[in-house]
Formats: structure tokens, sequence, C-alpha cells
């Protein structure tokens, strides 16, 4: 092979970026109650159920995703990984109350969604 093309082929390897990676997840979303405001979370910061914050069980601390719900595409929110769970079968993420309220989550308790990352500018605590 000549070496200016394995250069070229080497380059061009080399300029992917693993952010162009996809990441895509289905399952069923829940949110956090109330009554768990000003709990510490698993990065040390304290529950707010006002701001668009969720719990995911892998992704880093400082991840942005983004939550459409399956049944209505219409409805999507956009919310960091603060903390880790949920922690019941079946379900993929815990959403804050606010995020959870701009899905129409709050009505139906748990909702079919699809899970992307918008930005893996993640942070470890």
């Amino acid at each position: 092979m000549n070496i200016s093309i394995l250069l070229l082929f080497v380059g061009l390897l080399g300029s992917f970026s693993p952010r162009e990676i996809a990441f895509e997840e289905h399952g069923i979303a829940s949110y956090y109650h109330y009554s768990l405001k000003g709990n510490r979370m698993a990065n040390g910061e304290r529950y707010n159920p006002a701001e668009y914050t969720c719990a995911h069980p892998s992704l880093p601390f400082g991840t942005l995703l983004s939550v459409t719900r399956k049944d209505d595409p219409t409805k999507v929110v956009m919310v960091t990984v603060t903390d880790r769970g949920p922690f019941v079968e079946g379900r993929i993420i815990d959403l804050s109350r606010k995020a959870a309220e701009e899905i129409g989550l709050l009505h139906d308790g748990i909702a079919e969604v699809v899970i992307t990352i918008v930005s893996d500018d993640a942070v470890t605590p």
C-alpha cells in the first residue's frame, strides 16, 4: 500500500471523536417523589424538584440527555445526570419533578421514552 494513502487513512480514523458515537436507549421513565426534596444525590448535590435533573444507572454525572416520550414525540425534555437509579427493574431513568411535568409524566406516573446523549461533557465528583 502506498505510504501516503496509509497516512491519509490513519489521519481520517484519528479525526473521529467518541462524541460521534450515537447513544440511544429505550425503556420506562419514572420520576422522583416530591418528598425527596433536599436529599443528597449520588453526585453530592441536593435534589431540587424544580431543576431539570435525572438518575441514570451508568451514564457519567453531568451528561446532558434528551428524553422523548415514545407515545408523543413532541414531548421532549433536556436533563442532566446527577444521580444513580432507578432501582426498579425495567426502568431506565428517573426524572426530577420539573422534567416529568414537562413531558406529561406527573399524570401517568411512568411512560416509555427514548434517551439520547446531547452532550457528554461529564464531570466526576
